[in-house]
């Protein structure tokens, strides 16, 4: 096996030399960002030609079947495909909720013919996703989510709002929680199912955002017409799927954690900031804290991607993931800051370089990463009962 994963590295770092684009081995900028999608826009060719070359490989979802636009890799595999990468510094070749959410679950609940119309397209990116789950009043208690779908022969017709849908107003399809049956308890009655978001009936309006964005949209459903062929899993039973695919996103989630933003180190950015050298020893031991906790947690979220490459999906420890990573990518902007000074609390002023307003903006977003995929509240109530086994009471 070893020799076959020398002969396997060689491959992949020759592939890689021909393939990875140069400037696709820097830093990634916010312009940038490879979600693929039928309305994409590239303002980098390379962005696209990066997404196409990994995407034909199956190297941008490289464990999945190779039936389902996968490149079938092992364990071991993937994990040398990761270190040659990281040993270029590529940038990822495709990033969303397809291959971090919806294609798993897929991969575990859906139908075969689910499978084969949809995860191809999410492996090559031509497919943006969005999610329909949080509406107004039923976000932390996403079980009371009040969106109807009425049988109507081969069709469902859904009508209601979703709320907070991260990039809807660029996303091809949504996968939706919708209720099919309004008098069962509810977590009961709560159906998954997938749509275009061409339908008829589908409006979005993207929210404005105090960090200058509009990532997240107000999702208006009014009598949307979907394929019951596009239910995942059993009708009235979605809260299963919906649960595994709040794990496998809480897992992605608390990945910022361990990935820090790319480019310049934190303690690089400090030092540039303070003259070369940090003298304030509170800061200095602060920011050498937190370079020890990103190793430690980038171990440990390398293990739960070997566990989940090996097929062993993610659990209640997703929480712990999601919580700890978003925590660590706070303080990591907060560091940021502390560095800065007031170079990194400026605002549209013209002596405030374009880096420098991008780091303001990340420590405003990075607040919101304790709200989506469930808050820091709820990760902390699921640790203690699902991991910890605490009492209710």
């Amino acid at each position: 096996m070893a020799a076959d994963l020398s002969v396997f590295r060689r491959e992949i770092r020759n592939w890689l030399e021909t393939n990875c684009p140069p400037s696709m081995r820097t830093p990634m900028t916010a312009d940038e960002y490879p979600g693929g999608g039928r309305r994409a826009v590239y303002c980098n060719p390379e962005t696209k030609l990066w997404l196409d070359r990994m995407g034909e490989t199956g190297y941008t979802v490289p464990t999945w079947p190779k039936e389902y636009g996968g490149a079938g890799l092992s364990k071991a595999e993937n994990q040398v495909l990761q270190e040659e990468l990281r040993q270029i510094n590529a940038r990822p070749a495709h990033l969303g909720m397809g291959i971090s959410m919806i294609g798993p679950a897929l991969l575990e609940f859906g139908t075969e013919a689910q499978k084969k119309e949809h995860l191809p397209k999410i492996a090559r990116g031509e497919i943006w996703w969005c999610q329909g789950y949080s509406e107004p009043g039923s976000g932390s208690d996403l079980a009371s989510l009040r969106t109807q779908a009425v049988d109507d022969g081969d069709d469902y017709v859904i009508t209601g709002q979703k709320i907070w849908t991260s990039g809807a107003d660029k996303a091809d399809w949504m996968f939706c929680l919708v209720r099919t049956d309004p008098h069962a308890p509810k977590h009961l009655g709560i159906t998954f199912i997938l749509f275009d978001m061409r339908t008829p009936g589908v409006t979005v309006k993207p929210i404005l955002l105090i960090s200058g964005f509009s990532p997240f949209c107000e999702t208006f459903l009014d009598s949307v017409r979907a394929s019951k062929k596009n239910v995942v899993s059993k009708i009235n039973e979605g809260w299963t799927v919906a649960k595994r695919l709040l794990q496998y996103e809480r897992t992605s989630i608390g990945g910022i954690g361990s990935r820090g933003q790319a480019g310049e180190s934190l303690e690089d950015l400090a030092k540039r900031y303070l003259g070369g050298h940090i003298d304030d020893i509170a800061l200095r031991q602060d920011v050498l804290r937190h370079r020890m906790n990103d190793r430690g947690f980038a171990l440990t979220m390398k293990r739960s991607m070997e566990e989940t490459a090996a097929g062993i999906a993610p659990g209640a420890l997703s929480s712990m993931f999601k919580y700890y990573g978003t925590e660590q990518n706070k303080n990591r902007y907060e560091l940021m800051l502390r560095a800065m000074g007031t170079r990194g609390v400026g605002w549209g002023a013209d002596s405030v370089a374009a880096d420098e307003l991008e780091t303001t903006q990340g420590w405003l977003r990075s607040k919101a990463n304790s709200i989506e995929g469930g808050t820091s509240e709820v990760q902390l109530n699921i640790i203690a009962k699902r991991i910890l086994g605490l009492p209710d009471e």
